[in-house]
Formats: structure tokens, C-alpha cells, sequence
């Protein structure tokens, strides 16, 4: 079957029923639909998911919500940043065929009484520090997935721990698609790309770049043929320490599919940090593979 061409005039969904509608349309004529959730505020990095999917697929659907449900108590739900008609822009520039931009009251018509709980893997790390976030990821991603009907979904693996569960939540579900993890986009001093990157003064944000030594710090150590994790995470520490602005709130070298802490590092690893400068809290990992030794 001949595949259709990309839309010319990109199309803004605010229901439910609308967008159901393109990607049917889309789907009935053998387009592979991709799909790009995001919190809006989109930066570089989203961008670079944005263009892996319209690469890889015929059709695009980029979701914009700030979804209430994985925001615990006392986070920047109200206060988180929003730019609709820039992102607008930025979708219709990469050749996106539809905004999805629902409200909370077309995401969650009623009380909530369905959760989507994948165990284990939301434990440790960010799930330490916020109770009850991947419960609101796992669920909006499954609602995402059920509205649109993708092929394939892009995340970043800036929020490793999230693509994980995700991928494994589709896994257990059975869901008909394709998890991609593109690669996470920095700043020119390293620092991960972020929508909450516009809370930092110009300070804080050469500050944070302290966050990627850390872990360019660990996957030197871990290069050089050191394995003792409670060694490398120390090491790590001590070069997060060195800008006082930077509190820790975990760093954490985890088995890279099952978030399982590791004193002995072997085969695929997860390198993980999570600090706040000032009232902004940052994340941040690499994965680093030593083999099968």
C-alpha cells in the first residue's frame, strides 16, 4: 500500500473524539503513527523527539498536557512552565500533523478510580522522593496510548527511570507499540535539557552542570576498571560537593532494566542523580555497558 503524504496544515485536537478521528483517517490509509508525549514547554530536547518520529513514521501526533496526576503535594503543578502558541509553532515547523492539547477535564472526566501501578520499578530512586508520580505517568501514558493508538511513542532517556516503567507496563499490558528511547540532549556545559531548566538563573544553571561531571566521573571510574559501586557513587559525591548550591538528593547506580540497587557492577548499569539548586530539583543519568564480564 502506497503510504500517504504528510499534511500540509498541521491540526490542533482538543477532544478526544477529534483526534481519534486523524489517526484513523491516517491509520485506514496505512500511515504508521508516532507519537510524542509531552508536558509542553518544549525545548531542544522534545525536539529531537519530535524529528526521530516524524523520521521514522507517517503520521505525528505530539501531545501537549500537564497532567495533575503525577505532581505530588507541594510540586509546580500551578506554576509549571507553559508556552502553547510557541509550541504550536515548533510542531508545525517540524512537520507534525496533529496537536493533541487536551484539558484535565477532557483527560479525567470524572474521579479517577482506575490506576495503572507498575511495582518494583517505581520504587527506588525518583520514586523514593515522590510517592504516587509514576502511578500519574503510568496512567496518563496508558490513557495516551488508548486514545491514540501508536506505533511507536518517543521518550527521552533524560527520564530514564520513566522510559523503564513504561516499557514495562507495555510489556505486561500487551499493548500493540513500539517504546523508542532517544538519546538525552544537553546544553553546551552538559546539562540535561529541561523545562524546568527556565527556573535556573544564569548562576544555577552553570551551577548544574556540576550534575553531568558527577556522571561523566562515574563511567570514567567505572572505564578504568573500577566495579565496587559504593566507591564510584562516593567519588561522585565528592564532585557534586564541590558547588554548594547543589543539594543531593540521591545518587544511585541501579541494574538498568530492573532499577535493583548494585554493589558489583556487571553488564548494562544505570548512573543516576537527583539534586535541587535553590527550589528547582533536577534529574540526570547515564547508562554505562561493562559487558557481560
Amino acid at each position: 500500500m502506497s503510504q500517504p503524504e504528510r499534511r500540509l496544515d498541521m491540526e490542533i485536537a482538543k477532544t478526544i473524539e477529534s483526534v481519534r478521528k486523524l489517526v484513523s483517517a491516517a491509520s485506514s490509509a496505512g500511515a504508521r503513527i508516532g507519537l510524542v508525549p509531552t508536558m509542553g514547554a518544549l525545548h531542544i530536547g522534545h525536539i529531537s523527539l519530535i524529528e526521530e518520529a516524524v523520521k521514522k513514521c507517517d503520521f505525528v501526533v505530539v501531545s501537549i498536557f500537564v497532567n495533575p496526576t503525577q505532581f505530588v503535594p507541594g510540586e509546580d503543578f500551578q506554576k509549571y512552565p507553559r508556552s502553547f502558541d510557541a509550541d504550536l509553532e515548533i510542531c508545525r515547523q517540524r512537520s507534525v500533523d496533529v496537536v493533541f492539547a487536551p484539558t484535565a477535564r477532557e483527560m479525567y472526566k470524572a474521579e479517577n478510580l482506575t490506576w495503572v501501578n507498575v511495582e518494583k520499578l517505581t520504587e527506588p530512586l525518583c520514586g523514593g522522593f515522590r510517592p504516587g508520580h509514576f502511578r500519574g505517568v503510568a496512567t496518563v501514558c496508558a490513557k495516551l496510548f488508548n486514545i491514540v493508538g501508536p506505533d511507536i511513542a518517543f521518550f527521552g532517556q533524560k527520564d530514564g527511570q520513566q522510559a523503564v516503567v513504561i516499557r514495562r507496563m507495555v510489556a505486561d499490558l500487551n499493548m500493540p507499540l513500539e517504546i523508542a528511547v532517544c538519546p538525552t540532549v544537553r546544553e553546551a556545559g552538559g546539562l540535561a535539557v529541561s523545562s524546568r531548566n527556565e527556573y535556573l538563573t544564569k548562576q544555577q544553571r552553570k551551577d548544574a552542570t556540576i550534575i553531568y561531571k558527577s556522571l561523566e566521573k562515574c563511567r570514567e571510574m567505572i572505564e578504568s576498571g573500577v566495579r565496587d559501586s559504593k566507591t564510584i557513587i562516593a567519588e561522585m559525591r565528592n564532585v557534586l560537593r564541590t558547588v554548594p548550591s547543589i543539594q543531593i538528593e540521591y545518587v544511585s547506580i541501579v541494574e538498568a532494566e530492573t532499577m535493583e540497587a548494585v554493589e558489583h557492577i556487571r553488564g548494562r548499569v544505570l548512573a543516576a542523580v537527583a539534586a535541587r539548586i535553590g527550589s528547582t530539583r533536577l534529574i540526570d543519568n547515564i547508562v554505562v555497558d561493562c559487558g557481560k564480564e
